[in-house]
């Protein structure tokens, strides 16, 4: 299967992940399988586990990795990393990667119904199965649907924009891309229109909540940091504040040491950091992959590395 999708950050991500030839190591959004292969690699005696929730990536992925003894694919989502790698007796691991957000390859396919540019059935499940953006747009309240637009799309115009698709949806169900679009379109004032697509915030909205992105994300993070050997390292990439928040407040936390209030003339709480940062700033694409691969210009990689 033809799986477009461009890896953003690879040489850095590879280079924070200090890839050691026996190490084992989890790439739990293995997608088109870029990062998974960059890894398998410089593999010889270690052992890759890539895990996607997407059919067709598992199966692009699968193909794409055939050669490498190393690699071990896994249907599920990240945030069920840990279980499937007891599944397979990995209870440790070097190193893991975390490529956050959708695809190139479910962005461009239309019938999986995440982009605005395409007339295609409301979708955007990123697994194809459970509740669709069809069953949001169709089913939930104004309030609802202005809560999610606002929460997951940082859209100022959520209230608006709810209220425009219950009414149009009185009158039939909005079954598509292009219908939803041009409602929201309609909906907001003539100065939106002119600041970059309008509908781009209520999609990206719709897909986090159809696939529970965030909900995913924490728990992921948390599987992830609780696979990591001492001296394993965690690299995330994010494409948006959401993520890219909750990424740089869960690396924070574990990096932290005493919680105790700054006037305590000593530490009671005797609790050290677990954690340190690579950087202190996340990692960005640089000028040339800017103008290869126009996605990268919002990515963001964190890394930080279990201590001893």
């Amino acid at each position: 299967m033809e799986f477009h999708h461009k890896p953003v950050l690879l040489e850095e991500t590879i280079e924070s992940l200090a890839i050691r030839p026996d190490g084992i190591y989890i790439d739990g959004t293995a997608g088109g399988g870029g990062h998974s292969e960059a890894i398998a690699k410089r593999l010889t005696t270690g052992t890759l586990l890539s895990i996607d929730q997407d059919p067709d990536a598992i199966e692009a992925v699968t193909e794409r990795l055939r050669p490498y003894a190393s690699s071990v694919i896994r249907q599920g989502n990240f945030s069920q990393m840990k279980e499937i790698a007891g599944s397979l007796y990995i209870d440790q691991v070097d190193g893991i990667l975390l490529d956050i957000g959708v695809s190139s390859h479910q962005v461009d396919t239309p019938e999986r119904g995440f982009s605005f540019h395409y007339n295609a059935p409301l979708d955007m499940r990123m697994s194809q199965t459970g509740p669709s953006a069809y069953d949001l747009v169709n089913k939930l309240s104004w309030q609802e649907l202005a809560q999610t637009i606002s929460r997951y799309g940082e859209e100022k115009c959520a209230k608006r924009i709810a209220q425009a698709i219950v009414r149009s949806r009185e009158e039939a169900p909005i079954a598509t891309t292009l219908q939803l679009a041009e409602i929201i379109k309609a909906a907001v004032p003539a100065a939106v229109r002119r600041d970059g697509h309008p509908a781009r915030k209520t999609f990206q909205a719709l897909r986090i909540a159809v696939n529970g992105e965030l909900d995913r994300l924490s728990e992921g993070l948390d599987a992830a940091f609780s696979l990591l050997k001492p001296g394993g390292r965690l690299a995330v990439i994010t494409f948006h504040s959401l993520e890219d928040r909750m990424v740089k407040q869960r690396m924070a936390s574990w990096c932290k040491g005493c919680t105790c209030p700054p006037d305590f003339p000593v530490c009671v709480c005797g609790k050290s950091p677990q954690a340190e940062l690579l950087n202190r700033k996340p990692i960005e694409a640089k000028e040339k992959e800017l103008e290869e691969n126009s996605r990268s210009r919002s990515a963001k990689l964190r890394v930080c590395i279990r201590l001893k």
